[in-house]
């Protein structure tokens, strides 16, 4: 039996297909159709569906989507009309208002018909946007039972859930709703400190560098902690669906930041305070979940999920003793969680199949890399011994894109898709924001280290699983961070991927070889793209590589070297032209 999972309502649009409960393939729709996010979240267009995404789940199963019994799509459209009623600023025709809201469900009605035109037999079913979550995390994880935290922006009217499962069931015990939200919070602020909605990623990282005592009174104003692992939020200042932020220009004494305006030290302040009040609350939930469940484990999912530093703060201050977070734990996760609740949930199947791994997405055997660079006009050899040839290059100071296998499912390049470089330089880190990557100097790289070595590096007071899919950060130990300063955040922390030799076995080569020419277990690995969705075909990474200061790509068993293409490619980033 075939189950495909769909994400569409907001962004992050993905497909996921299961055969008989196991996972086809899972791919966000940005990879392929190279629109980042797959789309805006706007009430006019919930009715768009990841098509690219969906054809290549059932491309990889050989099949269409006639022979797909059920389709689950991850939002619950009449929950979601309750927005309207719901007093709140809101801008006329924009989320929350009555006409927005009914244009968004009424478009939501549509999506029957979009999918019996694409094919469709079977049934769909509609399942609510955080059962989605947590079906994503909980069914996944292995754990026999546990305590599932999803904390996102918002699904239909709530955004953090209270759950519990366990073998094939799942128990919503309490549901924060709309306006307290942290994911709309770190939205907000994201916005207000020059960024986009989509980077609080980068507020992440810029927390590191300022002080959280100076903005936290501010956020214990906005962010109130109450009993039974509840928060709520001040909406009235926050104006999350309008775009004002006069209220908190008032409350920091400082004007919102307009992009490409300098970053100063009030906004590294704000920025921490944001990280420490989040940090706080997550803590506060965990706490109350250990409690009311008494579970060890603990699975986690939503936007929030993704971040590390309240991961591992939250998670070592918790009783819990294993954690579990899904490599796609934003919206796009919500595809597999979708297809999950119904085979587990519904069906009541009672054979789980963990998801140790993120390599989901399409793969590419070596006949179809040759064909890809044969018409690209780049010089390249085969290699015989790939990983030990791109070890030696990057102990040299070269600078490899490394395309391998199936691309990865969710934000983070896991060794798939990934810009790998030397994580003993002074300098890399500057080299790649600034001439690869092009983007804010702040912005910190992550390690990926053997798993048998990450604890002599790094001081891991409780292993998760949830590191494999580099979602927790670790301090890196005092004795070890001065040689390793590329992938050392100014906080002394890292945001670890451990890889395993089960899971991705020529990744961990590569990284084994690389020790032994240099005695570190691990490389910078950050994602192969510049400014863009993360590359996914062959053709994408060649494209990626002509526009850019890369010094090699390694794909599949070919290398491409920079020093022997014609000299009209960019100079790279060690000053070499090509």
């Amino acid at each position: 039996m075939y189950v495909l999972g769909i994400n569409a309502a907001y962004h992050e649009s993905a497909a996921c297909l299961l055969q008989d409960g196991k996972v086809v393939a899972a791919i966000e729709e940005e990879r392929l159709s190279r629109r980042k996010h797959g789309k805006t979240a706007e009430p006019s267009n919930g009715h768009e569906l990841p098509r690219f995404a969906i054809q290549h789940c059932l491309d990889a199963a050989g099949i269409t989507l006639r022979d797909v019994s059920w389709v689950g799509y991850s939002l619950d459209p009449r929950a979601r009309l309750a927005n309207k009623d719901i007093a709140d600023r809101v801008l006329p025709g924009g989320w929350g208002s009555t006409e927005g809201e009914q244009l968004f469900f009424d478009l939501l009605q549509r999506v029957p018909a979009e999918l019996r035109a694409m094919g469709m037999t079977g049934e769909l079913k509609w399942v609510g946007h955080h059962l989605a979550h947590a079906a994503s995390a909980f069914y996944p994880s292995g754990f026999g039972e546990a305590a599932i935290l999803c904390v996102d922006g918002i699904g239909e009217l709530g955004s953090t859930l209270f759950a519990y499962g366990s073998g094939t069931r799942m128990e919503a015990l309490d549901e924060i709703g709309y306006p307290s939200s942290l994911g709309f919070l770190w939205e907000k602020l994201s916005k207000f400190l020059g960024f986009s909605e989509y980077d609080a990623c980068k507020v992440m990282g810029l927390a590191s560098y300022g002080d959280p005592a100076r903005y936290l009174p501010h956020f214990e104003r906005l962010l109130s902690l109450a009993p039974e692992g509840r928060f709520a939020l001040d909406g009235d200042t926050l104006c999350f669906r309008v775009e004002e932020y006069q209220l908190l220009e008032a409350m920091f004494q400082i004007h919102a930041r307009k992009k490409g305006e300098p970053v100063l030290a009030a906004h590294e302040h704000i920025a921490a305070a944001l990280q420490e009040i989040t940090n706080r609350a997550i803590t506060h939930m965990m706490l109350h979940l250990a409690r009311r469940t008494r579970s060890k484990n603990l699975c986690m999912a939503g936007g929030v999920a993704l971040n590390c530093v309240a991961n591992r703060i939250a998670f070592e201050a918790s009783p819990f003793e294993r954690l579990y977070v899904q490599p796609a734990a934003h919206d796009a996760g919500t595809a597999l969680g979708a297809a999950l609740y119904i085979w587990h949930g519904m069906l009541s199947h009672p054979e789980r199949s963990p998801l140790r791994h993120a390599y989901t997405g399409p793969s590419f055997d070596d006949d179809a890399i040759e064909r890809a660079l044969a018409s690209s006009g780049l010089v390249y050899e085969r290699v015989a011994d790939i990983e030990r040839k791109v070890a030696e290059l990057i102990a040299g100071g070269d600078i490899v894109g490394w395309f391998q296998g199936a691309m990865e499912y969710g934000p983070r390049a896991l060794g798939n898709r990934s810009l790998l470089a030397d994580p003993r330089s002074p300098t890399m880190k500057e080299v790649l924001n600034d001439r690869v990557k092009h983007r804010e100097p702040f912005r910190p790289f992550a390690p990926s280290v053997l798993v048998e070595e990450a604890g002599r590096w790094f001081c891991i007071g409780k292993s998760a699983d949830a590191s494999d899919f580099m979602l927790i950060a670790y301090p890196a130990r005092p004795e070890q961070r001065e040689r390793i300063p590329a992938v050392v955040h100014v906080d002394g922390t890292s945001r670890v991927q451990t890889v395993r030799r089960e899971t991705n076995p020529r990744y961990h080569k590569l990284i084994s070889a690389f020790q032994a020419i240099t005695g570190v277990p691990m490389l910078l690995n950050t994602s192969f793209n510049d400014s863009e969705p993360i590359v996914c075909t062959p053709e994408h990474a060649i494209e990626t590589f002509k526009g850019t200061r890369i010094d090699a790509l390694a794909i599949g068993d070919f290398l491409v070297d920079a020093r022997k293409q014609p000299s009209n490619r960019p100079s790279g980033p060690n000053g070499r032209a090509h």
